[in-house]
């Protein structure tokens, strides 16, 4: 998961997106201070296998 978290004009937003693609793309159309964020959950069956 993706997040962009803007602060323009005295107010907080965050965006969430599911690829990195997707992301990228609207953070360059964005105006005013920008944050994008990679969240990843160790719960995540992906990382299962590695704890075994």
């Amino acid at each position: 998961m993706w997040i962009i978290t803007l602060y323009s004009n005295g107010n907080t937003s965050m965006f969430e997106f599911t690829t990195e693609k997707e992301a990228r793309e609207a953070f360059k159309n964005m105006k005013g201070c920008k944050i994008l964020s990679e969240i990843i959950y160790f719960n995540d069956p992906c990382f299962a296998s590695a704890a075994v």
